[in-house]
């Protein structure tokens, strides 16, 4: 392991530089004008597997964008981990809150990351933390010691719900054959308290529309005798949660999972700093469910939020209309055991009931998935947290984070293996956001622990 470690720190210059490579190319999956930046990705990624050392790397055709694959068998009697990342970045906008151009990566030194950190749209979701994988491999092959097998699947749709992984993961069962999952693509809780993801919320994404007259009307004429779809949207919306932080939904607390209060205690040995949390996000104060801690609110409770709002004129200078529809985004996150088809249907026959009968609306499911928990008592997890134990030269804690990775359920179901969520960012490093970025000490940390894994869990 020492030797894996040396080459690892005497090659730390030339894998960021690598990792720039990555970064400069926009691989937007959202958005189809980044469509060949997307499968070049791709074609980047299959060189890099290849120059690390896996076999049959092969570029595999979806009716989406390509899953890059490869695999390095030394043992037929040995474990198989199966390392999933994506390539493809969620979209830049709004542009002009970005310090510098958000394919144009660079260093900067911040308060959390006081050796640099790298800026950059993909740095922390998920370029950064699936190069870690393969800078890690790179590391055990020119060291001779990779201890096991490993094969590697890299999606380019993970952004848009994974659409194309559920069939291509089906359709090659024998090929990805494995004993664990490993994923790079969570948090850790601070780098001064490092943790294993030991669980992650589902999700039920949906679009709503609230249709009042049959055009756009005249404000002026019209105003105060009509119903105006972004008035009711809004307060159709406002009624979703009471003044508790309760969701009013029908039924929608029926399957949730009740933790226990040993296992609240435990989660809550993690060093709140509420004074912090608040400044790092700009609030003078936080909100939400009553009777549970920000931790427990972000990570065993479910969640429901309006991610977008829009109607009528938002153009240039005034045009005063009372538009005829109004439109928003909404996702609610889940914890176990709940399910996107339940709680899609509970949400729609609730927004149905609520709407006032001057207006018709509709609601248009989008992409979900099922909450996941690794259980504490696993030999995945010992892996990891002894792993990070080692590289951080700290006590690991498990920590269950608030966000969602579909796949994770699906991986289970279809393969029959447990994923280990042995991501190495800060909640605070701007994924999805203007300026995201990615700490130097943690893409270091991450390429050190890899390969400590691999060595326990063989073991």
């Amino acid at each position: 392991m020492q030797e894996t470690l040396n080459y690892i720190n005497e090659n730390k210059q030339r894998f960021v530089d690598e990792l720039f490579e990555l970064l400069r190319i926009p691989s937007i999956s959202a958005d189809p004008a980044y469509s060949n930046d997307v499968l070049k990705c791709a074609e980047v990624c299959a060189e890099y597997l290849k120059n690390a050392g896996a076999d049959h790397v092969e570029i595999c055709s979806t009716k989406g964008y390509p899953i890059v694959y490869g695999e390095k068998i030394i043992g037929e009697n040995l474990p198989t981990v199966l390392v999933y990342g994506h390539y493809d970045v969620q979209p830049a906008d709004p542009l002009e809150l970005w310090k510098k151009p958000p394919f144009e990566p660079y260093i900067e030194k911040t308060e959390l990351h006081p050796d640099g950190a790298i800026f950059a749209r993909g740095s922390a979701d998920d370029k950064g933390q699936f190069f870690m994988q393969i800078k890690a491999f790179e590391a055990m092959m020119k060291t001779n010691s990779l201890p096991c097998n490993v094969k590697f699947i890299l999606e380019g749709e993970e952004e848009v719900g994974s659409v194309s992984l559920g069939s291509w993961v089906n359709e090659n069962k024998e090929k990805l054959a494995c004993d664990c999952i490993l994923i790079s693509d969570t948090h850790i809780y601070s780098n001064e308290q490092p943790t294993v993801t030991t669980g992650l919320r589902g999700l039920s994404y949906v679009e709503v529309e609230v249709e009042g007259p049959n055009r756009d009307l005249h404000s002026g004429l019209y105003g105060g005798a009509v119903p105006n779809p972004i008035h009711v949207l809004s307060r159709m919306i406002a009624k979703l949660i009471d003044e508790d932080g309760h969701i009013t939904i029908d039924g929608f607390y029926d399957n949730v999972e009740t933790v226990s209060d040993e296992e609240r205690a435990e989660m809550n040995k993690l060093k709140d700093n509420p004074a912090e949390f608040k400044k790092s996000i700009g609030l003078n104060d936080v909100e939400g469910e009553k009777g549970y801690t920000t931790l427990e609110r972000t990570s065993i409770r479910p969640t429901l939020d309006c991610n977008g709002i829009w109607g009528g004129y938002t153009g240039e200078g005034a045009k005063t209309v009372i538009p005829s529809k109004a439109f928003a985004k909404i996702s609610m996150r889940l914890v176990p055991y709940q399910t996107p088809e339940e709680i899609t249907e509970k949400f729609t026959k609730y927004f149905e009931k609520i709407a006032p009968a001057n207006v018709r609306v509709k609601v248009t499911p989008h992409h979900g998935g099922l909450p996941y928990v690794l259980p504490t008592d696993t030999k995945e997890y010992s892996a990891a947290k002894n792993a990070m134990q080692t590289a951080f030269g700290k006590e690991v804690f498990p920590y269950r984070g608030g966000g969602s990775i579909p796949i994770t359920s699906m991986f289970e179901q279809v393969l029959g293996a447990k994923s280990v969520l042995m991501g190495f960012g800060l909640d605070s490093d701007a994924i999805h956001s203007p300026n995201e970025h990615y700490g130097l000490f943690n893409f270091y940390k991450g390429i050190e622990s890899i390969p400590m894994f691999f060595e326990n869990y063989s073991k």
